[in-house]
Order: structure tokens, then C-alpha cells, then sequence
């Protein structure tokens, strides 16, 4: 944690209406949170896609820049964790999609790296088929060492939580809302003992309510952090299916327990398979073949993604050549080496980690990731 940046960091997800999209071309244009915010209007202006109305807003920050030290207090005083977009703790599956978040919130103790992570979810009302599958899909996973990531919900997702906990398995639930609440607060004893084997998860500050239009942005974060998404009942139009489409997006391996023809809690999940969404499972051994996690010789380690360097832009791929020759490098080699200015490659260098090309190190060191 930069304590430094932090109020800026913080500060760039408060600019009403910028995004995490436009929030990350602000970082790529100018180095870093801090950076943007030293920034004058005339030059924000110059930067795509960025507006008077956020131009002026980050010029005029000093209400923004307030709240900002106000939930600084309110993390330090809890013990939560925030991991901005360049910290070396940030989710790497998250880092691969466009729309991640450019700041988290996290109270816990489990990697958000581990190696293998399934997220599993379902309606909020499952019938005694739904429980069953949901208990006995997660207690067949004890020893594995998996991770159970869920969306601490009524229904399967709290049901995933709780068997995760009686298997010994690490699970974070990725909430809709601050840390400063537990909603539904039925879940609060779930949620505490969460927070010793797993965590909790979410992009949403201290005093942000569990509003109906903050669960799809909660469910982006499910469906990126995972490897597989399991779907275990849904109804037609179920708040999970909307979790499977944007897992489908990010081309994440999307599962789904059928059901009885003509059952309504089974529409969402046939539906699934009927459309080639997700792959038909009847159990757990089904997924750990699909994704080969229970063969020692074809056992992938899907953290480790190797990136695709096609896109890179021509300014991009003069300094990839410098790393070819030499995978460390200090900023002022790459400068020497590129003849590009100090304010030119640190665009660069922070664009190609956010594809997780290169990474950075203490004493303004990059290396290739």
C-alpha cells in the first residue's frame, strides 16, 4: 500500500461518472493517480475520451480528495485491505478484463491469486435439488485447495459459502456494497467467519448501499476473478445468468447443472446448455476433467495467462524490444534506450502492466511479467 497515492487512488474512483475504463486511460496518460490530479485543465482535455465536466472535477478536487482521507481512516481503523490496479496484489484474471475495477476493497486472508478459483452461483430460492447439488458440489472439492467464490446472497451462494467453511475451504464473498455492512445481515456470522477463511471482496466504498443497480457490477468481479463459473439452478432471467453472460465474455469456462424439462428453476441452467453457453455438468469429477485439474500431466496453471502481444502499438513494441534484450530494466535505461521522455514511458510502462506484459518493481525497476 503507497500511502501516498492512496487519497488519489481513491480519489480517481470518486469523479462522478468516470469509470474504471476512463479511469485507466487517465493512469495510461499520465503515470499515476497522483499524477492526474496535478494535472491542469488544458491537458486533461487532450486526453480521449475525457470531458470538460471530468476535467473540471479533477482540477476542483478537493471535496473528492477529502472523502477520500475519510475512507482511508475508515479501512485503517477496520483493517481493509485496498489493492489499487498496479499493486502486485491485485487479481491477475481481473487485470485480463476491460471493465475490472480499478480499485478493491478486501478484508481477508486468502490469495486472490490461488491457483485454482470456482466461482459458483445460483437463484436465491433453490429447490431441495438446488441445495442438494450445491452441498454435495462443494464438499467433493475438500482437499483440493480450490477456492469457493460466491456473491454472499440468500439461496445457493450463501449455501457455497457455508459448505466451503464445514469442508475447510478458503471462500470470499464479493459483495454489492461498503465493508461497512453485511447485507443480507442474516449472513453476518457467515460473513466474520469468512473473514478467517477466505474473505470479502468488493469495489464499492464504506456507505454504499446494497442498491439493485450495484449487483451486476459486483457480478463482473465474480465472473473475472474466477477460472470456472458453476451455475447450479436458475430460474429464466435469474441474477446468475447475468454472472454466466459476462463470464461467457471474458471467455471463462461456464458450467451449468441441468434440470428437470419444464421446471422453472431449471430454465436458466438448460437454457445455458441448450445454447452452447455453458458445459453440462452432473457433478464435480464432470468439471475437475472439463478443466483437467485431475490430471498431474496436463494440469494448467490458468493464473499464469500468457498475454498477446498482436495489439501493441508501435511506440509499445519499441520498448518490448529493449526487454527482449534485457528482462529488468531501471526507467532511466528504458528512456536512454527508447529516447522517449520520462513522462512518455511511463505511459507506456503502465499501459503494458495493465496487460501484464511487465511489472513493477521497488526503485523504479520493470521487469517482464
Amino acid at each position: 500500500m503507497n500511502l501516498d497515492e492512496l487519497p488519489y487512488q481513491i480519489g480517481l474512483t470518486l469523479i462522478e461518472g468516470i469509470g474504471d475504463v476512463n479511469a485507466k486511460a487517465l493512469l495510461a496518460y499520465c503515470g499515476s493517480a497522483g499524477e492526474v490530479f496535478k494535472q491542469k485543465e488544458a491537458h486533461l482535455l487532450k486526453i480521449p475520451g475525457i470531458g470538460s465536466a471530468w476535467a473540471r472535477s479533477i482540477v476542483n478536487s478537493k471535496n473528492v480528495l477529502k472523502r477520500a482521507e475519510e475512507e482511508i481512516e475508515f479501512i485503517q481503523k477496520y483493517k481493509i485491505d485496498p489493492i489499487f490496479f498496479t499493486d502486485e496484489k491485485y487479481p491477475t484474471r481481473l487485470k485480463y478484463c476491460s471493465d475490472s475495477p480499478v480499485l478493491l476493497y478486501y478484508k481477508g486472508n486468502a490469495d486472490l491469486n490461488r491457483e485454482k478459483i470456482i466461482a459458483v452461483v445460483g437463484t436465491r430460492k433453490p429447490s431441495a435439488y438446488g441445495k442438494e447439488k450445491t452441498e454435495e458440489f462443494v464438499s467433493e472439492l475438500k482437499d483440493s485447495g480450490i477456492l469457493i467464490l460466491s456473491g454472499l446472497a440468500y439461496g445457493v451462494d450463501v449455501l457455497a459459502h457455508k459448505t466451503a467453511l464445514e469442508n475447510n475451504l478458503d471462500t470470499i464473498g464479493v459483495v454489492a456494497h461498503g465493508l461497512d455492512r453485511i447485507y443480507p445481515q442474516i449472513h453476518d456470522k457467515v460473513a466474520k467467519r469468512m473473514i478467517g477463511q477466505g474473505g470479502l471482496l468488493t469495489d464499492f466504498m464504506s456507505g454504499t448501499n446494497p442498491d439493485a443497480v450495484n449487483f451486476p457490477k459486483r457480478n463482473r468481479i465474480v465472473a473475472g476473478l474466477c477460472d470456472a463459473l458453476v451455475v447450479i439452478e436458475s430460474k429464466r432471467g435469474g441474477g446468475s445468468l447475468i454472472t454466466a453472460t459476462i463470464a461467457n465474455s471474458y471467455n471463462k469456462d461456464v458450467f451449468a447443472f441441468p434440470g428437470r424439462a419444464g421446471d422453472v428453476l431449471a430454465e436458466g441452467c438448460n437454457g445455458l446448455i441448450k445454447q452452447n453457453r455453458a458445459v453440462l455438468i452432473e457433478n464435480t469429477a464432470d468439471l475437475l476433467y472439463a478443466m483437467q485439474w485431475n490430471d498431474t500431466e496436463k494440469k494448467t496453471n490458468k493464473t499464469k495467462q500468457v498475454p498477446l502481444l498482436l495489439n501493441l502499438s508501435d511506440e509499445e513494441k519499441i520498448v518490448m524490444d529493449v526487454f527482449n534484450k534485457k528482462p529488468s530494466l531501471h526507467v532511466d535505461e528504458l528512456c536512454q534506450n527508447t529516447e522517449f521522455t520520462i513522462g512518455k514511458i511511463s505511459a507506456l510502462l503502465l499501459q503494458l502492466e495493465f496487460s501484464n506484459i511487465i511489472k513493477s518493481r521497488p526503485g523504479k525497476m520493470y521487469e517482464l511479467a
